[in-house]
């Protein structure tokens, strides 16, 4: 947050540092899109890219289901090992970009209210980057939640790609049989299938994780919003900038608030009842 009793930095310096974290925050892009599969393929286990990964996964699937079994076999547990290495990954790219766009910010606050003599231009610039940060950081918030949820509960997270165009006639009758047993069970999550069982463990498993993550997220928005108010309030009118930057974290802060309660309720009622949730989604209306 920014000071009230911040001193002048050299206009310089202030430049070189908020280019070497946009430069940074770049490459942490380009990281999160290319480094993920190179860093955890399973040459191995046969799985290379996704194409590998949904064939490995259909075939794991409807082997694991016929077992009747509850404890993943070992070719399943090899991918869902792979998918959750995947995400965590992703989930450590993500963080790091928002922790490089979180500081990316500051500086640009700083700069837009300490550096004296700015011109119009120049004014602009700093505005329209940090309407940018503004913008990326959120996106890269909900990355690191996304993959955080996805690297702990990764045999839920799985689940979509079995279902996406399916044209192979014995993973079309394994989800047949998936969904008649959820269907069956009458919604209470109890099934006479241990697979089923372990599945709707999972899966509640899977918005618990996002529930919690969402929880902790809306509780940072509060504190970050009431600071910045407060801020806001003990700053002289006069002082415009600095009140105009308070103004614009207070504003975020609670406008991101909202569906990060909306997302913590969601998901934490799924969690309690996974049953239902888990049918729709087999019946395609998840």
């Amino acid at each position: 947050m920014i000071s009230s009793a911040a001193p002048p930095r050299p206009a310089g310096a202030s430049g070189r540092v908020i280019a070497a974290l946009g430069v940074l925050a770049a490459a942490l892009v380009v990281a999160f899109v290319v480094a993920p599969p190179a860093l955890t393929a399973d040459r191995a286990g046969g799985i290379v890219d996704r194409r590998d990964l949904s064939e490995a996964l259909r075939a794991a699937f409807v082997a694991y289901w016929r077992s009747g079994d509850r404890d993943l076999p070992p070719d399943l547990a090899r991918v869902v090992d792979y998918w959750s290495r995947y995400h965590l990954v992703k989930a450590v790219l993500a963080a790091l970009l928002l922790t490089v766009l979180v500081a990316l910010g500051f500086r640009l606050a700083r700069a837009f209210v300490t550096t004296g003599g700015l011109g119009a231009g120049k004014r602009a610039a700093l505005a329209a980057a940090g309407v940018l940060v503004a913008v990326l950081a959120p996106f890269s918030l909900a990355m690191v939640m996304a993959n955080v949820q996805g690297a702990v509960a990764p045999f839920a997270s799985l689940l979509p790609m079995l279902t996406e165009g399916v044209t192979d006639a014995d993973l079309a009758d394994t989800l047949t049989q998936v969904e008649q047993g959820l269907a069956e069970s009458g919604g209470t999550g109890g099934s006479s299938s241990p697979a089923l069982d372990l599945m709707i463990d999972d899966f509640s498993w899977y918005h618990e994780a996002m529930a919690g993550t969402a929880a902790v997220v809306a509780v940072v928005l509060v504190a970050t919003s009431v600071l910045a108010w407060r801020r806001f309030a003990a700053t002289r009118p006069a002082d415009r900038r600095r009140r105009q930057v308070l103004a614009a974290y207070g504003l975020l802060s609670a406008l991101l608030l909202l569906p990060a309660v909306a997302l913590a309720v969601a998901n934490a009622t799924t969690a309690a009842d996974p049953a239902p949730a888990l049918l729709a989604f087999f019946q395609g209306g998840w």
